[in-house]
Parts: structure tokens; sequence; C-alpha cells
């Protein structure tokens, strides 16, 4: 039983930020000279969906809400508070949950962490629906979807190789999920989220209430999200996002 306490802890860790080892997909790198015109086009429809400029030029995003996590090991649903705070490359985010409550701040240098054994969470502003931002900035490719997936929608990669595959609704070009495999302390992680409902911030539709799944060779483990307050373009002062505060 123990040992899987601290795996759901460990899931808690991931499963607000879902994000990736600094990797480098193959796509990428078996397509480097290929143009990819029309997953572009894609890419900025979906920008445009979610609020266009005042998505791209949005100073502040604020989230906070709940979460219950179901196990393949342990079916009943154990209860977590979030919190995730963005002002341009710095971040915030807390975990509160019965096992172990977890902070991790990024000043725009320095990544301070509460987690134990000098374990980190990568960026979190580098998948999902924080990089749509950064569309058309440099070291942000876009490129087609894996061989095989025929929905609607385009891969987005990070500078730091990072990569999030989008799917779009095909009507109204909004985000309806997205998903990403990458590798942490050498064992394989994929994840897929579906988003049920988003909420219109300040003219920005910013995800509201979504599930998330992550497999890995021992569990998977299952996450039903519900925003309670989403803030779009507060002001944050910078000690937010110190170690000490």
């Amino acid at each position: 039983m123990s040992r899987i306490l601290v795996s759901i802890v460990f899931f808690l860790l991931l499963i607000v930020t879902a994000t990736a080892q600094k990797t480098i997909p193959a796509a990428v790198q078996s397509e480097p000279a290929k143009t990819f015109a029309a997953e572009v086009e894609l890419a900025k429809k979906a920008v445009a969906a979610h609020g266009g400029d005042k998505l791209t030029t949005m100073k502040s995003l604020v989230i906070r809400g709940s979460v219950d996590v179901t196990t393949s090991a342990i079916a009943q649903a154990i209860p977590a508070t979030f919190v995730t705070i963005f002002a341009g490359e710095k971040y915030r985010i807390e975990i509160n949950n019965p096992f172990q409550p977890i902070k991790q701040t990024f000043d725009g240098t320095q990544t301070s962490t509460t987690i134990r054994g000098g374990f980190t969470l990568p960026p979190i502003n580098r998948i999902g629906f924080p990089i749509l931002q950064q569309l058309g900035k440099q070291g942000f490719v876009i490129t087609s979807l894996p061989e095989g997936k025929k929905k609607k929608g385009f891969r987005m990669t990070s500078p730091e190789g990072i990569a999030t595959d989008f799917y779009l609704d095909e009507k109204t070009n909004e985000v309806k999920g997205y998903d990403s495999s990458y590798t942490i302390e050498g064992r394989t992680v994929t994840t897929s989220v579906e988003i049920d409902k988003c909420r219109l911030v300040e003219g920005v539709l910013v995800p509201e209430k979504y599930a998330q799944r992550f497999d890995t060779e021992q569990i998977t483990v299952y996450a039903n999200f519900k925003a309670k307050e989403i803030v779009v373009n507060s002001t944050i002062e910078d000690g937010v996002f110190s170690a000490t505060e």
C-alpha cells in the first residue's frame, strides 16, 4: 500500500503540469526541411479561437481549483486542490493533497521547489494550453501530428524539445484535447487531456473543466480537474515567484 501511495503523490505532482522531459520528438528530428503551412494555419486558428491577440499578449493567468484523482490500483477518489500562476516566463504551482503539499516557483532565472530528493518539475509553461501563447516566437515550432493520428490538429514543440499534440474542434477550432509522451526517471509516460468546458475571461478562452489520463509501465492515473477561479491580467508581484513566498 505504501508504494501505491508514493506513486499517487508522484503523479499528483505531474497532473497539473503534464510536462515533458527535454527530449526532441522523432517527428521533429526526421522532418527538418519540410514546411508545415497548413499546420501553422491551424495553430493560428486555434489561437484565434482562444482569444487571438488577447491570448498572445496576456500578461498573467491565475487558475485555482480542485482535482479528484483515481488510479488503476485505488478506485477511491483522492481530493486535491491546485493553484497555477503565470506571468511571462515566471510561474508558480501549488498542489495541496492529503499526502504532501508541493510548491514550485520560477522567478525567470532560478527554480525553487519543496519537493524532496532534489527532484524538480519541468517548466509548466512549455506544454498544453500555456504554450499556445508562444505561437510565432523564435524556437517554437509547428509541425504535423505524428503519422496515424487522423484528427484535426498540429504539434507544437518548445525550444527545449517539449512537444504537445493539439486536437481541434472541427467547427470552432477550439482545442478539445492534447497529449504527449515522454520519459521521466527512465520510465515512459503518456498523457492525454480531454477538455469538457472552457470559460471566457477578459476575452481569453481558458480550459475550465477537463479530464486527464496518465499511463506508465506500472500504473494508470485518472484526474478530473475543475477550475473554480480564473483571473486574467491581474497584477502579480514578483515576490509571488520567490522561494520564500
